[in-house]
C-alpha cells in the first residue's frame, strides 16, 4: 500500500485546515455559496473538515436572480440533505434598478 501523500491530498489537508481554523478563531464566520463549482468544492471541503458534525457557520447564498430555477432547485436541496444553515441575501436596489450582467458588467 502506497502511503504518499499526493499534491492533491496536501492542497486538501491545507485547505481543511485553514475552513477549521476560521471556525475556531473568528466570531461570526460564514461562507459564501454561489451554487457554482468552486463553492460545491468549498462546501464539500467544510463538510469534510467537521464531519460528522455539521458545518458550523452559515453559508450565504447572493441571490442575483439570474441563476437557473434548476440551481435554486440544488441549493434548496443541498440545504436540506446537508442539514447546513444558509443565508439568503438579494439587492433590492439592484432588483430596483434592473441591474444586470449584461448591460451593466461591473461597472456598478
Amino acid at each position: 500500500m502506497d502511503y504518499r501523500i499526493t499534491h492533491l491530498k496536501q492542497l486538501e489537508t491545507e485547505a481543511i485546515e485553514i475552513i477549521r481554523e476560521v471556525a475556531a478563531n473568528f466570531e461570526n464566520p460564514v461562507m459564501l455559496y454561489s451554487i457554482g463549482k468552486d463553492s460545491s468544492v468549498m462546501l464539500r471541503l467544510a463538510q469534510k473538515a467537521f464531519w460528522p458534525d455539521k458545518i458550523p457557520f452559515p453559508l450565504m447564498h447572493i441571490d442575483t436572480k439570474w441563476k437557473f430555477s434548476e440551481m435554486i432547485e440544488f441549493r434548496e436541496r443541498m440545504c436540506r440533505e446537508i442539514d447546513f444553515k444558509l443565508i439568503v441575501f438579494t439587492n433590492p436596489e439592484g432588483i430596483e434598478k434592473s441591474i444586470n450582467p449584461f448591460e451593466n458588467g461591473s461597472e456598478v
